[in-house]
């Protein structure tokens, strides 16, 4: 069984007396454990399209299953429950509570999932040694660079241990080498067994996927596979190269 399987998805937007096809009859299934990007230029339906993986809006029509459970026929709070429980997102913006620490960040979904405060200390460690973020466990953001920040998103977002990570922009925000470095954690998880979907508008971000889906007009234009470059050996020869 696929962990993400969607079937004639479409979505629907009423505006100024027209109606807007923004996803217009998209199927596709994600196995567990892949790392795929998702492309496509301004209108495409990428955004769309991760908003209703995301469980952050729902589809006019069509069929969206999560590890076999019916996503689209929930209700808003069952929506939430997924969204909270199976779902980690990263976006371009950090969205880091910034008078806390990272521990205290990273805590913050598990909080909302009613985990008692022992546990939610120990995962969230757990969680940013993960990233690599050991040695910094009680820095605020303002203390942390934009590619550490970017990590205590992520470890955020893993920490309720979600079927998929789903992030929107994740480098937008950042230089080549720290991009380098948060497409380098993305693949390391991915080869620990974490499903991936990345949001992007850059080929040099979708490089490093091992599959990539195209969208124009709302629907799928192109689906394919590829050898992902690898983002640590990238990043270890533009070190070299600044050296």
């Amino acid at each position: 069984m696929a962990l993400v399987e969607i079937v004639d998805l479409r979505k629907t937007y009423h505006l100024g007396g027209q109606d807007i096809h923004a996803l217009d009859g998209v199927s596709l299934k994600v196995e567990a454990g892949e790392f795929i990007a998702v492309m496509g230029p301004s209108g495409s339906g990428k955004s769309t399209f991760m908003n209703l993986v995301g469980c952050l809006d729902r589809p006019t029509a069509g069929a969206y299953r999560l590890d076999g459970e019916a996503i689209s026929a929930l209700s808003a709070d069952g929506l939430a429950t997924v969204r909270n429980r199976r779902i980690g997102f990263v976006f371009q913006q950090f969205h880091l509570i910034q008078e806390i620490n990272a521990v205290a960040n990273v805590e913050l979904p598990m909080i909302y999932a009613g985990q008692p405060r022992s546990l939610r200390r120990e995962m969230a460690i757990a969680a940013l040694a993960r990233v690599g973020l050991g040695d910094r466990l009680y820095h605020k953001p303002t203390e942390l660079s934009g590619g550490q920040q970017q990590r205590v998103a992520i470890a955020r977002a893993l920490v309720n241990k979600p079927a998929i990570l789903l992030a929107d922009e994740p480098t937008g925000a950042l230089d080549s080498r720290t991009s380098l470095d948060i497409m380098a954690l993305f693949q390391t998880l991915h080869r620990e067994g974490v499903t991936v979907i990345v949001v992007t508008h850059e080929p040099e971000v979708a490089a490093f996927a091992s599959r990539v889906i195209h969208f124009r007009d709302g629907r799928i234009l192109k689906d394919s596979s590829h050898q992902p470059r690898d983002a640590a050996a990238a990043l270890a020869q533009l070190e070299g190269e600044a050296a």
